[in-house]
């Protein structure tokens, strides 16, 4: 089935057609329902997609995509926080994941995503890191910059993504000073 849904289709009754082919061996002695629902259409210019190589060096080059594409997007005021998640989100693909790493931003509404996406599917969690630690701070920083993350797994490994609520009390300002 994720075969044929992965394909891109004009309609739904395309998709349909592709998953009964896929999924019927023979043809059935009675009827079959198929629901598929469109939840969300998103624009091209509403999403930004960046291939990254596995190097920690890449880390800064992150970050420049990141504040290019929210300049386009008219949200400067994010700037600081979203670098600070993109950094360790993608830290943490290149730490832990496996190459290939995909870095994906989604401005929907009154919504920023950033997805981070690698071909390992261990799931990351938090660790409470003692004081001299250098590191193991990372998904605590998130979970206090984003108002919601999380991963979601796929065929070919996982996405770990957070999502900031693009409000006036949602300012690079009002996290400096947390």
């Amino acid at each position: 089935m994720f075969h044929a849904l992965a394909r891109p289709a004009h309609n739904l009754d395309t998709v349909c057609d592709r998953i009964l082919t896929t999924m019927l061996t023979h043809r059935p002695d009675d009827d079959i329902a198929l629901l598929i629902a469109r939840t969300r259409a998103l624009n091209t210019n509403q999403i930004a997609t960046f291939n990254l190589p596995s190097h920690p060096a890449i880390v800064a080059q992150a970050r420049q995509h990141t504040t290019t594409q929210l300049t386009t997007w008219n949200l400067t005021d994010t700037t600081f926080t979203t670098e600070l998640i993109v950094s360790e989100l993608v830290t943490n693909a290149i730490r832990y994941g496996h190459p290939p790493i995909q870095l994906r931003l989604i401005h929907h509404n009154h919504t920023l995503t950033t997805e981070v996406s690698d071909t390992s599917n261990t799931t990351p969690h938090m660790r409470r890191a003692r004081t001299y630690d250098e590191g193991g701070r990372g998904l605590l920083l998130i979970g206090q910059l984003a108002q919601r993350w999380g991963t979601r797994h796929t065929p070919t490994g996982k996405t770990v993504w957070t999502e900031q609520t693009l409000t006036p009390t949602n300012t690079e300002f009002r996290f400096r000073w947390v």
